[in-house]
């Protein structure tokens, strides 16, 4: 009896400690006027999100980027730090994960982008690190040739890539179409949303919200439980569809819309962005045909585009011989480590594995091509060159 009692105290300790960390990491998200650059820039001036909330005034002002009104908005910390540990509280109530940037689970394409949210809210099961992740957005205004295309795309990805995700914003059109195809060939799709999770929006996709929670997958919102339904969200989470992903397909937009948003921020995060071409003057065309006029995204008209121009069926390897590289520096020859011992990979994989910058790396890639080293390949993949040539 005694034993039991220690455990629920231990128990109870535990998850009161776990709280007020969680507690400390959502008040950071709160503070108006503070984004993720400045929050990360507090964290290593003062070395928690704890230590914000704990800090004088007058020592935050000092604090380069901060001043007199961000350190007035964090002296607000009492009030922000009840509103977080409701919403700990809320999120434990109602099985949602919250997870922090440099958390394991958290969306280690996201950590790439420079704008990623601090926090994450998910319901579901989906790994959002496991496997390959496509993105599919466009118009609400959806036509039966873009629905066609959307669904045959999906089911033919689903038979020979089980490993695929399917992202999208749970939005009319092109998005719910996506995640309905995907949900019935047994893929896994995630739904990002530009609102909390005490409530789903559009209320009329509630049924497949909940079907894909179920069913491998999961909705994902950097916004609390209470959030407005507002306009500029739906703009925000654009940048989480594409940056959590591999690649971005745009099915069907017209000239303006969250679709191309979508596509700038793929661009913008070095993700392949692929388009569906439509027929000159289609008014839900116009957006797809820009883009690709643009050299803004790949045409695709097919799931094996796709394949292709993401090297998804590569199983090339190389034996090329480190002695018949020229000399490379320090860099250069961790670059080359990493592809002899894992093969050819995505710059976004190689820059999480090597802990360098996109913009490093894109550098230091440019120069082994040069050398003959390294190749260049679709879908932003790069791997060794053989010996006796590119690949």
């Amino acid at each position: 009896m005694i034993v039991f009692l220690f455990k629920c105290l231990l128990t109870c300790f535990l998850l009161k400690m776990e709280n007020s960390n969680l507690k400390y990491k959502i008040g950071s998200t709160m503070i108006k006027g503070v984004g993720t650059q400045t929050i990360k820039k507090l964290v290593t001036a003062l070395g928690s999100e704890e230590a914000i909330f704990q800090t004088p005034k007058k020592k935050l002002e000092k604090i380069p980027g901060i001043g007199d009104y961000l350190s007035q908005q964090i002296a607000e910390g009492p009030k922000i730090l009840d509103d977080a540990l409701r919403e700990v509280e809320f999120a434990q109530k109602r099985g949602i994960s919250i997870l922090f940037y440099n958390d394991d689970e958290y969306p280690k394409r996201m950590v790439e982008c420079n704008d990623h949210p601090i926090v994450l809210y998910k319901k579901g099961t989906a790994n959002l690190n496991k496997g390959k992740f496509l993105g599919i957005v466009g118009t609400r205004k959806m036509t039966p040739y873009g629905k066609s295309v959307c669904e045959d795309i999906i089911l033919e990805l689903s038979q020979r890539h089980a490993d695929v995700t399917i992202v999208s914003g749970l939005a009319y059109g092109v998005d719910i179409c996506a995640h309905r195809k995907a949900i019935e060939c047994g893929l896994a799709t995630i739904g990002v949303v530009g609102h909390g999770l005490d409530q789903i929006y559009p209320y009329a996709h509630l049924a497949t919200a909940r079907r894909m929670m179920e069913e491998k997958g999961a909705i994902v919102t950097e916004y609390p439980s209470g959030t407005k339904i507002d306009r500029n969200n739906f703009v925000s989470r654009n940048r989480i569809i594409a940056g959590m992903c591999d690649a971005v397909l745009i099915i069907e937009s017209g000239e303006k819309g969250g679709a191309l948003l979508t596509a700038e921020f793929a661009n913008s995060y070095h993700r392949d962005v692929f388009a569906l071409p439509g027929r000159a003057g289609d008014l839900y065309s116009i957006g797809c045909n820009n883009l690709i006029k643009q050299n803004k995204a790949s045409l695709v008209e097919s799931a094996k585009d796709i394949e292709y121009l993401m090297n998804w069926d590569g199983n090339s390897q190389t034996n090329i011989q480190l002695s018949l590289f020229q000399e490379l520096s320090d860099k250069e020859q961790s670059i080359v480590e990493f592809f002899r011992t894992e093969g050819a990979m995505q710059i976004n994989i190689l820059s999480r594995k090597s802990q360098m910058s996109i913009s490093e790396l894109t550098s230091l890639l440019f120069e082994l091509e040069m050398k003959g080293v390294v190749a260049s390949m679709p879908g932003n993949m790069y791997d060794l060159a053989h010996a006796n040539g590119i690949r």
